[in-house]
């Protein structure tokens, strides 16, 4: 009887301590990711979510606290990646649709993990097979951002996303699936019957949102940067299967008429548009756009691009000035993406992207873009996102993913050249990193 009565209280205590996961953070400066003005205090996490946010020490159960002395340095939510791709960030193209898919998936742990030590806890996938990986880094089998996937974009014959060879052409059913179709790279459809089929099939993946080519693209093959591509009734279809499902469709588009013709059918967001126009703009804001940019600029042939494509790139370099100071001009909703591809150069150091973006913005509109307005174009994903709970905020019931900065980022964003100087990332309340 007395070691049934033991074992019951070792029990309850066991339970009480996992009921009670707090972590203290004292003696920070404070951007919360909406408001330019820092200030000086305390946050309180319990369970993976920030409960208390002061001005004022904090008391609490010193057996079941771990306290963390942020030693007056800066803290932040954690940085948001609005247009990555986490599977074809750091591989050449060739190489990512020749080589053995586990390779593939090892390659891209290892970039997932360098791009939390950088910073960044969460990104919004736009394309690639990137269930497992977002598996793997959910259960705690590797590290990474928490990943909004959208699985396989899904592209026209001779789209952006159509990696087929020519002699693959006429295509024939009898063959099966091209192997970009086979490992969830891509999905081939020409039809709203069949823009609908993949859509569901995303979806019943896992899809938080779907990603559809909707013109012309500088790294794909066939298509030059003019083309629009689908028509009204096949991205509509898409969107009404999405819509059907909570959540909505986001369009790869750098032309005003495969702008136009999106928010015709139906998106919630823009990617890319650097060749936008005015009138565009304008529709893109009475429509309530999102409008993912990027910081194309001409850094050389980076990416080993063939002359043609390298062609298209300078073409389309030559309008991100343009389409950033119409997004400004009309205070549009502005998120923050890298769409870094097949370079792991760049993908190796993440936040020379986010520096580029000083060419536009001040260091707080960049910060802001990075954090809360990134989190709320996640949160358009509603009940199809795959984690429940603010994000890009400091704020109570917000959840607990915080870098500390050996350095203000708002006065010197440079800080972030060097992930050295970030000292202490947390993510869900787990601390992946501290050097306090």
């Amino acid at each position: 009887m007395k070691s049934i009565l033991t074992i019951c209280v070792f029990l309850f205590s066991l339970q009480c301590l996992v009921a009670q996961q707090n972590t203290l953070i004292t003696n920070v400066e404070i951007f919360n990711g909406k408001d330019e003005k820092t200030t000086k205090g305390h946050v309180l996490i319990t369970n993976g979510k920030i409960t208390k946010v002061s001005g004022k020490s904090i008391s609490v159960d010193k057996k079941t606290t771990t306290t963390i002395d942020g030693t007056g340095k800066f803290l932040m939510p954690g940085l948001i990646d609005a247009h990555y791709h986490a599977m074809f960030s750091s591989l050449s193209q060739v190489v990512l649709l020749t080589a053995d898919i586990g390779f593939v998936n090892l390659v891209a742990g290892k970039n997932a993990e360098n791009l939390l030590m950088n910073g960044y806890t969460s990104i919004r996938d736009l394309g690639g097979p990137v269930f497992g990986l977002k598996q793997a880094i959910d259960k705690g089998i590797t590290k990474g951002p928490r990943i909004w996937p959208s699985g396989a974009f899904i592209s026209q014959t001779g789209g952006h996303g159509d990696f087929r060879l020519p002699n693959e052409i006429p295509s024939d059913p009898s063959r099966g699936l091209s192997y970009g179709e086979q490992i969830n790279a891509a999905a081939i459809a020409d039809s709203p019957d069949a823009v609908r089929l993949k859509t569901r099939e995303q979806l019943m993946k896992g899809a938080s949102q779907i990603k559809l080519m909707a013109g012309g693209g500088v790294s794909s093959v066939y298509d030059p940067l003019d083309v629009t591509q689908y028509t009204v009734k096949e991205i509509e279809a898409a969107v009404e299967a999405a819509e059907n499902w909570g959540t909505y469709v986001t369009v790869h588009a750098y032309t005003p008429r495969a702008i136009q013709q999106a928010i015709q059918a139906g998106v919630k967001c823009i990617d890319h548009g650097q060749l936008v126009d005015e009138e565009t703009v304008k529709l893109m804001v009475e429509n309530n756009i999102f409008w993912s940019l990027q910081p194309f600029v001409d850094e050389g042939n980076t990416g080993g691009l063939n002359p043609e494509s390298r062609a298209k790139q300078l073409e389309m370099y030559q309008g991100t000035d343009k389409a950033f100071a119409l997004a400004k001009k009309y205070d549009m909703k502005i998120a923050y993406g890298t769409d870094v591809l097949f370079n792991k150069t760049k993908a190796d150091q993440p936040n020379l992207q986010l520096l580029k973006m000083k060419r536009w913005f001040n260091n707080f509109e960049i910060l802001k873009m990075a954090t809360s307005t990134n989190a709320s174009l996640l949160a358009l994903s509603g009940k199809r996102s795959p984690y429940t709970g603010k994000l890009g905020v400091i704020e109570e019931d917000a959840l607990a993913d915080l870098l500390i900065l050996d350095g203000n980022p708002l006065k010197n964003l440079e800080v972030f050249k060097d992930k050295e100087n970030i000292l202490f990332i947390m993510k869900n309340g787990e601390v992946y990193k501290n050097k306090l």
